[in-house]
């Protein structure tokens, strides 16, 4: 009877016999780039790709067809990248990358004209401050007046929250990314503290009904549940919105939930502190702007992506993630508008702008995506 050992050893002589015919037919790929190269043909030839995986699946035995085709997805991957570079052809995206490593300047500034979403008080002036040693800061209603503060040059930056890791995605960011030109230069984390802030003299059974952005009310969902079971919750643009309104309405059967800096601002009262619901309530803000600037140490990049419609089409993005050995750290699908059922999706990845694998990467992604956006490389905080 043959035992493990012996099964073992047939298969190290089947994966040395892979190993060789991998890299034999890379080595012919290598010869099909530099024919391509001359005679002005693109690396990708999408025609030739499907008859092949037509010819893999009717080749394969039924059982085994959906591993051979796996097989063979990724090998095509593969050969694609190794042409690629075999032929030095740098994506478009790439070259944008070196030509704004090469000319951003070498420090953050200190002084900008910075556009935040809200009021004085709002937790985006918070993440600006501590981006900025000294903003001036340009408020806007809503989200998109701060995008198109940045897109008609009103502001250089515009700082804007993502995720929180309590209430999950901002999606009316996320929402707005795709309709504007903006590359992100920084990121930066800040722990969120929510107060129950009054007027003055009101006790808490006064309380009726609760105002706040929708962020907040969601992050203090189980202290609202269980000490204003009966409250009207009222949705405010913005925490510092809110409390504003408190104060100049001075509303005595009314509470706001945010910053206890808001109280300070608007002369509020922090009738409790740290109501929201964990104690590791962080939310992430991004600084952006309109030209690609990459300031040095930059280790974080950001980009999104529409894939064909197909079957195994995310997967090739994210093998070819994988294969580069980089660290994906989030990853968001967004509907995109008027589409049928057709997503963009947005990731996050960890890896030094300088090395080899990032450039690979990004030459990569351009080739097997329908729709391919850099968004930009940076540090967080």
């Amino acid at each position: 009877m043959t035992n493990l050992e012996e099964y073992r050893a047939k298969i190290d002589e089947i994966d040395k016999t892979l190993i060789e015919k991998v890299d034999e037919r890379m080595r012919i790929a290598e010869d099909i780039a530099k024919y391509k190269q001359a005679n002005d043909m693109k690396i990708v030839d999408p025609a030739r790709e499907h008859a092949l995986m037509e010819k893999v699946t009717d080749d394969s035995a039924n059982d085994m067809a959906y591993y051979n085709r796996m097989m063979f997805s990724l090998l095509m991957e593969m050969s694609a990248d190794h042409q690629r570079q075999v032929t030095d052809s740098e994506s478009k995206v790439v070259k944008e990358i070196r030509n704004a490593i090469q000319n951003t300047p070498s420090v953050f500034p200190e002084k900008a004209v910075v556009a935040c979403q809200g009021v004085q008080g709002a937790y985006s002036q918070n993440a600006c401050e501590k981006m900025f040693k000294m903003p001036k800061i340009v408020y806007t209603k809503n989200f998109k007046g701060v995008f198109a503060a940045i897109d008609k040059g009103l502001c250089r930056y515009g700082v804007l929250p993502v995720e929180n890791s309590t209430a999950g995605t901002v999606n009316q960011v996320y929402d707005l990314m795709k309709a504007y030109d903006f590359h992100i230069v920084k990121s930066i984390k800040v722990k969120i503290e929510h107060s129950l802030l009054v007027n003055d003299g009101v006790q808490k059974s006064d309380i009726k009904e609760i105002i706040s952005h929708e962020q907040a009310i969601s992050q203090c969902e189980d202290y609202l549940r269980r000490e204003f079971p009966d409250a009207k919750i009222t949705v405010y643009e913005n925490t510092a919105a809110a409390a504003k309104y408190l104060a100049e309405s001075g509303r005595k059967d009314a509470a706001a939930l945010g910053g206890e800096i808001n109280g300070e601002y608007y002369s509020l009262i922090p009738l409790e502190r740290g109501v929201q619901d964990s104690d590791s309530n962080y939310t992430r803000f991004i600084c952006i702007t309109k030209p690609l600037e990459i300031y040095p140490g930059a280790n974080k990049t950001s980009f999104m992506c529409v894939t064909d419609h197909t079957p195994g089409s995310l997967y090739k993005v994210m093998s070819a993630i994988n294969a580069c050995g980089i660290n994906i750290t989030k990853l968001e699908s967004r509907p995109i508008p008027n589409s049928d059922f057709d997503f963009q999706f947005y990731f996050d990845f960890e890896e030094s702008v300088y090395t080899e694998e990032f450039v690979r990467l990004m030459n990569h992604l351009e080739g097997v995506c329908k729709e391919f956006r850099y968004m930009g490389s940076y540090i967080e905080l």
